[in-house]
């Protein structure tokens, strides 16, 4: 791999779309084992500029001179209240903008490499709301100018919340003599209002800006004593910490490993990486090491570490575990996860010092130091209450409020668009980018776009979900699969919203129907296969065909264990599927009259009922 050429998969572009389906499936996948993305040294080294400049010496910079200190006399801030707060508005401010995790060609933006704000400033982009038709004043799916007007008031309030001077309270003067005091309460509470206004109207921009874990942290500075602020504040990084563990117990997260080392820059030894496979390149399931590395480096580390240093009051073991903590966001950093949540890693190192070396237990911040059980308990219950809620019941809670970072167990989706039916995207939706092939097309000729799409689907087909999907996709079209466009929903929505982050609830059926109507395509010209997470205490996974323009045309569910058996590119066939309800509708007329399928009959395996587009239950940021 050099730095401006990367590795490319051994196939011939000018022939490639001629091979069976499976058969570039296959050429992709095991590709990625020895190359991942194979992507050129130069995205890399942009990514870190981007993390060295604009995030850490931007952000210290604004974080340590407004708050009265110099940037340089490290000593002097490290464990300094106002500057961690403004550290963390500063990271609120990038990931809102665009700026952070979901940015760039690793994250599907070409060109422009970023989403956020160019789409969210722009009246008439799609918007989608958690509860569409659910909650006063947020029905629709179209961007208006107030929706503009309060994420232009996000982002000046918290420049102003950056830009301003401490103010000093009670509470922390008098446990800490000297300091500079704390962010302005006065300018959060706005922030606080405004970032449930958003969350309501637009889900994606509230995702986006990791309202699962900044928008807590606002609360906490806004309304809570010092000392009451920092346990709260380490209550809130063990509940991210310990829930992405939790979330990570099962098969998912050991398919996650081999697929993220292989797309690991530094490493450049094949040998390594073919290790966390079991027989490279006829059986791509991850080896007993990867298990390994999964499930004592990943989630033992990630579940008991914090709790030790949530408990402890040992000087020795808390720095131990800290450093601990700090390798293990570092080590993801260095991986480059196609979300790239780089930002956010580099800010759970740091906040991992802060919380526990710079506040200990022992020095009278540990759990026994908050003001009231009662507050205790009320926080402890706030935190874990979406974790809870969406291991047991995933279709209500979106991934990331359920504190599912990079577990593997994602909801997830593959589009499939009938030859010519993906221009209609570029032709009729408003956006200030293009479909993900149409920004390659800038840099590459057609036939090797069309590779480079293929590796994001044989990225997804390295894991758990890729299997079923590419099984939906396979039982639906049949022969028609060599044929159809089939693309990473990933990747597609990040095109259409701005941001995705592997969040399959940012690209169902009501983002479906969104584009529905703006594009109009006919039946069969635009199919979804898509699949909800697990539920933590269930061995299965549900799963909805989507005909963009029937609307959901199927459910059921397939067993974990038959995914997780199979390779990427199904030798086999397609996994088992147990149908609970379909659409039935005669293909003919379907073809020769669009128009009479404005009420199709329905035959159900379970009494069911369903509207065209139907709603499938109301859910938390769904």
């Amino acid at each position: 791999m050099g730095f401006k050429t990367g590795n490319f998969p051994e196939v011939d572009p000018a022939t490639f779309l001629d091979r069976p389906f499976f058969d570039r499936i296959r050429a992709m996948s095991t590709h990625w084992v020895d190359y991942g993305f194979g992507t050129p040294k130069m995205v890399h080294t942009i990514y870190i500029l981007k993390l060295l400049v604009l995030y850490i010496a931007a952000g210290l910079s604004i974080a340590t001179f407004t708050s009265g200190y110099n940037v340089l006399d490290v000593g002097a801030w490290w464990n300094a209240p106002i500057v961690y707060q403004k550290l963390i508005l500063w990271t609120l401010l990038v990931e809102t903008l665009g700026l952070g995790g979901s940015w760039g060609p690793l994250a599907g933006h070409f060109k422009p490499m970023m989403g956020g704000a160019l789409f969210w400033l722009r009246p008439g982009t799609i918007r989608l709301p958690p509860w569409p038709g659910k909650v006063p004043l947020t029905s629709g799916d179209t961007r208006t100018v107030f929706d503009v007007l309060v994420y232009a008031a996000i982002l000046v309030n918290i420049v102003l919340a950056l830009g301003f001077a401490g103010v000093h309270t009670p509470s922390v003067d008098a446990a800490l003599p000297g300091n500079h005091g704390l962010v302005n309460p006065t300018l959060l509470l706005p922030l606080i209002a405004l970032l449930i206004v958003i969350g309501l109207r637009d889900k994606v921009i509230f995702i986006a800006a990791r309202g699962e874990q900044y928008f807590p942290a606002i609360v906490f500075f806004g309304v809570l004593p010092f000392v009451d602020m920092i346990v709260a504040l380490k209550l809130l990084i063990v509940s991210v910490w310990v829930g992405a563990g939790i979330s990570k117990l099962g098969h998912h997260f050991s398919m996650v490993v081999p697929p993220m080392l292989s797309n690991t820059p530094w490493l450049p030894s094949k040998t390594i990486k073919r290790a966390h496979y079991r027989s490279f390149p006829n059986d791509l399931r991850p080896s007993i090491v990867a298990g390994g590395v999964a499930h004592v480096l990943g989630t033992v580390v990630e579940v008991v570490t914090p709790l030790v240093l949530l408990f402890t009051t040992n000087g020795t073991i808390t720095l131990l575990a800290v450093a601990l903590m700090v390798a293990f966001h570092l080590f993801i950093l260095s991986t480059f996860p196609l979300a790239v949540p780089l930002e956010w890693n580099l800010l759970f190192a740091y906040a991992a010092v802060f919380l526990f070396l710079g506040f200990p237990n022992a020095a009278g911040f540990g759990l026994g130091a908050i003001s009231s059980p009662l507050l205790l308990a009320a926080i402890v219950a706030a935190l874990v209450f979406f974790p809870v809620l969406g291991n047991l019941r995933p279709d209500l809670v979106s991934f990331l409020p359920s504190m599912r970072q990079y577990a593997g167990n994602w909801a997830s989706a593959t589009w499939a668009f009938a030859p010519g039916a993906e221009d209609k995207l570029d032709e009729f939706i408003t956006r200030p980018s293009q479909n993900t092939r149409t920004q390659l097309l800038a840099t590459y000729p057609p036939e090797v776009a069309d590779v480079v799409m293929h590796q994001l689907l044989g990225w997804r087909s390295m894991h758990s979900q890729g299997r079923a999907l590419l099984s939906l996709m396979s039982r639906h079209l049949g022969d028609d699969i060599d044929t159809y466009s089939l693309r990473e929903a990933e990747f597609s929505c990040n095109s259409l919203v701005a941001f995705n982050f592997g969040d399959g609830h940012l690209h169902n059926e009501h983002l479906i129907a969104a584009i529905q109507r703006r594009c109009n395509f006919a039946p069969g010209e635009f199919l979804i296969a898509w699949i909800e997470s697990q539920p933590i205490h269930k061995g299965i996974q549900e799963y909805k065909v989507i005909d963009a323009a029937l609307g959901v045309i199927e459910r059921g569910t397939y067993k974990v264990a038959d995914a997780i058996a199979e390779q990427p590119w199904l030798p086999n066939g397609p996994i088992p599927f147990d149908v609970r309800w379909t659409l039935d509708i005669d293909a003919d007329r379907a073809i020769t009259d669009p128009g009479s399928l404005s009420e199709p009959r329905m035959r159900s395996k379970h009494a069911t009922n369903s509207s065209l587009h139907g709603d499938e239950g109301s859910g938390v940021l769904r």
